[in-house]
């Protein structure tokens, strides 16, 4: 017993250097002004109009792209589910292959495809059909973050799907049911987990995210991401990044405790 807690020694060291402390100091720049005097101005900031709609749009965004990413997710972890083995480890290496590149390159590719002289661009050109720009919208950040964070879904849903009993689904089907009554009365309910850590594991990043809004919005479209980036590399102003930030984490820790509750045993994030 004492061996097993002297190996979670340098977890815990690493938890406390690199998450605890990085923690405290967002919180206590997020309560204090510049004089280091408590203060609420820096949470009570996110009221602001402009805080708002960036707040609003980052939540609209993150929400239509986690739907989106549940919709295309679901029935390729299904397809992926009923594929020989060789075949499934070769198509869940593909998922995953794109996640050994870096976040920036991956978003900087789907710059090149959708700006104005980009791929798309000049394919349609050359096709004599109309030319169309795409990069300074919301459409394009939401096809960015898809790109980049429906891995995130697939897996745990794979997972899942993966773990439920064929006797089960077949024994639903001698006693009568139909396709439609097996999917959403057994298999849905089952992969549950799987959907809620998905959906959490793509709400979050996309939620925070301001690197995608930055390269493929053109800087045209502000998300609170941005803005609390501005705020700690622009304005040079910590104490409002990290008020806004701890808003910020208000919503990931709900997701969290939301991810708890319907996944409990980690059927949805254990690979």
């Amino acid at each position: 017993m004492n061996k097993k807690k002297l190996l979670s020694g340098p977890y815990f060291v690493w938890m406390i250097l690199f998450t605890i402390i990085p923690l405290l100091v967002i919180a206590w720049y997020g309560f204090t002004d510049r004089t280091g005097a408590f203060t609420l101005a820096n949470v009570r900031a996110i009221a602001s109009p402009e805080h708002l709609k960036a707040l609003g749009l980052s939540l609209s965004l993150s929400i239509a792209c986690t739907i989106l990413c549940l919709l295309i997710a679901y029935p390729l972890a299904m397809i992926l589910k009923k594929t020989g083995m060789g075949k499934k480890g070769f198509v869940v290496f593909i998922f995953i292959l794109p996640m050994w590149m870096n976040f920036l390159l991956r978003t900087y590719a789907w710059l090149n495809l959708l700006d104005d002289g980009g791929i798309l661009f000049n394919i349609c050109r050359n096709l004599g059909l109309p030319t169309f720009s795409v990069v300074g919208t919301n459409a394009a950040i939401i096809m960015g973050m898809i790109y980049n964070f429906l891995p995130f879904m697939v897996l745990p849903l794979f997972n899942v799907l993966t773990k439920i009993d064929e006797n089960v689904l077949n024994a639903a089907r001698d006693l009568g049911a139909n396709s439609a009554q097996v999917f959403f009365k057994v298999t849905l309910p089952l992969s549950l987990p799987g959907i809620i850590s998905g959906v959490t594991m793509v709400f979050v990043p996309s939620l925070t995210t301001f690197a995608i809004s930055d390269l493929l919005g053109a800087r045209k479209i502000m998300l609170i991401g941005n803005i609390i980036e501005q705020e700690f590399s622009t304005a040079d102003n910590w104490h409002l990044g990290s008020g806004l930030s701890l808003v910020l984490m208000v919503f990931i820790l709900i997701s969290m405790a939301v991810l708890e509750h319907y996944d409990k045993n980690g059927e949805g994030t254990s690979f």
